[in-house]
């Protein structure tokens, strides 16, 4: 009798361990580069650039930006993407492509960013 209530516990406790946050649909909406730091040389300082996008969902406009300027692979506006957050962050799949971007601020949809 035990062993059949096991079971059934097991396969719930299971299912909750297994699933994450479920993606989301969202699109890309712009794109711009901003200074992430400097790289010193000999004779100056060089500005390291970072590609920072909008994200439109259903209700929220997230402005997402690299964490590091070593990937400079752009992704073009208006290209649908699945995406889940992990508390300050965006992972998603574009052209086959995983990324993770750090969220730097969301609005309502619709509103104005800077």
């Amino acid at each position: 009798m035990k062993k059949l209530l096991l079971l059934p516990a097991a396969l719930l406790l299971a299912n909750l361990v297994v699933a994450g946050p479920k993606p989301q649909p969202g699109t890309i909406v712009s794109q711009t580069s901003v200074t992430c730091g400097t790289k010193k040389s000999k004779k100056s300082d060089i500005d390291l650039m970072c590609q920072q996008y909008v994200v439109r969902t259903a209700t929220v406009d997230y402005t997402i930006r690299q964490q590091k300027p070593s990937d400079q692979t752009l992704i073009p506006p208006n290209t649908p993407i699945m995406y889940t957050l992990d508390k300050n962050k965006m992972k998603f799949k574009a052209a086959d492509k995983s990324y993770e971007y750090l969220v730097i601020s969301q609005a309502a949809a619709g509103t104005t960013h800077q």
